[in-house]
């Protein structure tokens, strides 16, 4: 195509935007699409393998001019626009009920998950394009008779696409490409169409039965280039936040119910010989409070478009299982507050925050602004005020991660998620966090420090080791041998089970381990407390103890709070407790 063609092409796709937004709705308001007048471009844009996208992320719109005019739809500018905006209105909308949507979809597809992301793009066009043909008047069915006849040869998965549209809109058989001859498509075709009527208010819902529906297609099929090219949600939730996908849904667990067995759909109501609905139109919905694992929280996000790895998946996952545990951290009460006091001023630069600026003094100085020269900013300086300052109380956090503990990644582990909450509470207090994951000798992953970053530590809490257990004394020694007498207090809290006891071995130097562990106590100021998975209360005395016993109950007597917990889902409960019986104070002290 000439430039002056493509340029004509262009500027009708421009102008067919607001005509799109108004198919919504006149308040309907989307940032202009991105029309790529080369695949190179739309490339860039992150479009790859169809002629359109979205991206839920920055609600952008984004076309492939060239592949537009390859398959011909350059004259259904208005159609292919207003479509690419209902994923933005109408299905999934966002990112969060994208990520819903694939998650029921991928239960009912059991061995073919990986086939999810197309399935929730094929269900939702079908709810989209229903709606713009009956509703709006927009030539729907022109686009797909043009694809059917880019290419000859059809898979079952696209005939009974294309059956469907024919159901919905009263096509002839055959007209788009549905099938003909083969009575169980058709039915199957008839059964989809009525999946998307019945429930297209209710489309989350719906979206098992659809894919029950695809399921035995699905096997059939290896790729269909046609059905490739639709896949304009496939990277939908790229850059995006889905929430809320840690927990399942009330109705997630229920089983996929085909449509021949949905009385919403056939309009009759089954029943077997006992006068009761089968079991696969029942369903068992799933209790309150269930959570999914890791490993499913990553998949479902994969499939959404997010392009992350197994480490950043698990710090969103154990950062949304924290939040709703997270209280107040402790402050310690500080003989008097500070309160800013004006000392004087200083020349503004560009660069520094525009509210910094002092106005009135510099128009005093200068009725002519020159910024970086006549602009200047008001120096404040701390004076003692009339109130008690507050100070946060650090954390010092240790997780085991020997062979005894879960991989957090992979499956739930409540070290992770105990240490997360406690971690994260202490943050929202405007404390600071050092956080070590340890398993054997030379295993030992830490932050940088005491540090004020959430993903940093909780990159370092979503560790796993699986090795052998070996406390890094080096750590506890390096942290406490030299810290000053006026820094912050810190809690030292330890995780893990009767492992342990190896911080009171001599550490590389032949230092005693019990001698560090004092020392670490007295400069730390605020306690140090272990949370411990054993199979037995510890006793009340020393008499007759061995082994670890002997060590925690000689632990206990040194000044370390002992808290035993028989199941490791008890670090929970004791991670909430934990915050609210040492420091949910008003005071800041210690009980």
């Amino acid at each position: 195509m000439n430039p002056l063609d493509q340029q004509r092409v262009l500027e009708q796709w421009r102008a067919a935007w607001p005509l799109a937004l108004a198919d919504w709705s006149r308040f309907t308001r989307l940032q202009d699409p991105r029309l790529c007048d080369s695949s190179v471009e739309a490339a860039r844009e992150g479009l790859t393998g169809s002629f359109a996208m979205i991206r839920l992320a920055d609600q952008r719109v984004v076309i492939d001019l060239p592949q537009v005019l390859r398959l011909g739809l350059q004259d259904h500018a208005r159609e292919i626009l207003a479509h690419e905006i209902g994923h933005h209105v109408l299905a999934p909308a966002t990112a969060t009920d994208h990520a819903r949507l694939l998650a029921r979809i991928r239960r009912a597809l059991p061995t073919l998950e990986a086939h999810a992301p197309m399935v929730a793009n094929l269900y939702t066009d079908l709810l989209i394009n229903d709606r713009l043909q009956r509703q709006c008047g927009l030539r729907m069915a022109e686009i797909y008779q043009r694809l059917a006849a880019a290419s000859a040869a059809s898979s079952p998965l696209w005939q009974l696409y294309m059956g469907i549209y024919e159901q919905l809109w009263q096509q002839s058989a055959g007209s788009l490409g549905g099938p003909v001859e083969d009575a169980s498509l058709r039915g199957d075709a008839w059964l989809g169409a009525r999946v998307i009527r019945t429930y297209a208010s209710e489309w989350m819902e719906g979206a098992s039965r659809f894919s029950a529906l695809l399921l035995p297609h699905l096997l059939e099929t290896v790729s269909d280039a046609r059905v490739d090219a639709l896949m304009d949600t496939r990277h939908a939730g790229r850059g995006s936040q889905p929430v809320g996908l840690d927990r399942l849904e009330e109705d997630e667990l229920a089983p996929a119910i085909h449509p021949a067995l949905d009385p919403r759909i056939t309009g009759e109501a089954l029943e077997d010989e006992t006068g009761q609905a089968p079991a696969e139109a029942v369903g068992t919905a799933s209790g309150p409070g269930q959570t999914r694992e890791p490993f499913e929280y990553g998949e479902i996000l994969r499939a959404a478009g997010l392009d992350l790895n197994p480490q950043q998946f698990a710090v969103r996952y154990y950062r949304e299982r924290a939040l709703p545990h997270l209280i107040r951290f402790p402050v310690s009460p500080q003989p008097q507050a500070m309160e800013p006091e004006l000392e004087g001023l200083e020349p503004w630069e560009p660069g520094d925050p525009l509210d910094a600026v002092d106005w009135m003094q510099t128009l005093v100085q200068s009725p002519t602004v020159v910024p970086g020269v006549t602009t200047v900013r008001r120096v404040m300086g701390p004076a003692p005020g009339n109130e008690p300052a507050s100070e946060p109380i650090d954390l010092d956090l240790y997780v085991d991660s020997s062979g005894s503990m879960p991989d957090p990644q992979h499956v739930t582990s409540w070290l992770t998620l105990a240490g997360a909450v406690i971690a994260l509470s202490a943050l929202r207090a405007g404390a600071r966090v050092q956080a070590t994951l340890w398993s054997g000798k030379q295993q030992c992953l830490h932050t940088d420090g005491f540090v004020r970053s959430e993903d940093d530590i909780l990159k370092v809490l979503v560790g796993y080791f699986g090795g052998a257990t070996a406390f890094p004394i080096h750590r506890l020694r390096s942290t406490y041998a030299q810290r000053p007498a006026g820094a912050r207090a810190v809690h030292i809290l330890h995780i893990s089970d009767d492992g342990i006891t190896t911080m009171f071995e001599q550490d590389e130097r032949g230092n005693s381990g019990w001698d560090i562990a004092a020392q670490a106590l007295r400069a730390a100021r605020a306690g140090g407390s272990m949370a411990l998975n054993l199979y037995s209360p510890l006793p009340a005395t020393l008499a007759g103890a061995k082994g670890w016993t002997a060590d925690l109950l000689r632990a206990r007597q040194q000044g370390w709070d002992i808290h035993v917990v028989r199941d490791m889902s008890d670090l929970l409960g004791f991670a909430r407790d934990f915050s609210q019986r040492h420091y949910q104070q008003n005071d800041g002290g210690r009980q």
